[in-house]
């Protein structure tokens, strides 16, 4: 640790973190689990085919109601 620079403790970073805006949020979410998972690219196309089919079930038995991708478009421009 440099001369003089202070370490925040984890409930100071936590409190700074809930400060942020919810689309930072989501960002320093997205970097902190990534730094938890270290996958192989097969590991990664695995899990999204996993998830793919996952998602086709879900539509095949009518338990959710797809939405199209310019309304995904939409919303998540509006968290920007």
């Amino acid at each position: 640790m440099e001369k003089g620079k202070k370490i925040m403790s984890i409930e100071q970073i936590e409190d700074k973190a809930l400060q942020l805006s919810e689309g930072d949020r989501a960002k320093l979410a997205q970097k902190l689990l990534l730094s938890l998972e270290i996958l192989s690219e097969s590991e990664i196309a695995e899990d999204w085919l996993i998830e793919a089919q996952s998602r086709a079930r879900e539509l095949d038995a009518d338990t959710v109601q797809p939405i199209s991708a310019e309304e995904v478009r939409r919303k998540a421009q509006t968290l920007l």
